[in-house]
């Protein structure tokens, strides 16, 4: 799912070469989460939730900005931001990190460009031996029918 060349650096996230979300363009809210972690849950804020807005963002341009748009449209709110939330582990650090991960991970998928189908026919040899078979079929439930003996 996350492979080494799309680390977080230190100045954004590497999504694909020659694009990383700068932190400046990237915001973290912690709020409490739910769930098990009995007392721990109440007093501290382990939910992460992680705001990136591609409506303003400068580091894609308009046509990497309509694919991730299309793709990622059931994602997207109102205002055009892209929202991840993590409450996985009972760590705002580790929570931190994997909706980073995701935010990389989900960009990176959607700008990828689906390469085109080519049609192709089927070998002679393969329609033929397709319709051998399929008449040999026919001819064996037809033999199993038999006939009526009055």
């Amino acid at each position: 799912m996350f492979s080494m060349t799309h680390s977080p650096s230190e100045f954004g996230l590497l999504v694909a070469p020659g694009i990383e979300i700068p932190e400046a363009e990237l915001s973290v809210q912690a709020t409490r989460a739910g769930g098990p972690g009995g007392q721990h849950v109440n007093t501290s804020s382990t939910r992460v939730e992680l705001v990136w807005a591609l409506a303003t963002s400068r580091v894609v341009n308009s046509e990497q900005r309509t694919r991730i748009r299309t793709t990622l449209s059931g994602r997207l709110d109102a205002e055009g931001n892209l929202r991840i939330v993590a409450s996985d582990t009972r760590s705002q650090r580790q929570n931190r990190e994997l909706a980073r991960r995701r935010l990389v991970a989900l960009v990176a998928k959607a700008l990828k460009v689906a390469k085109a189908r080519r049609k192709t026919r089927p070998p002679k040899s393969a329609v033929e031996r397709r319709l051998t078979e399929k008449k040999h079929r026919a001819d064996r439930k037809r033999d199993r029918r038999g006939g009526s003996d009055e």
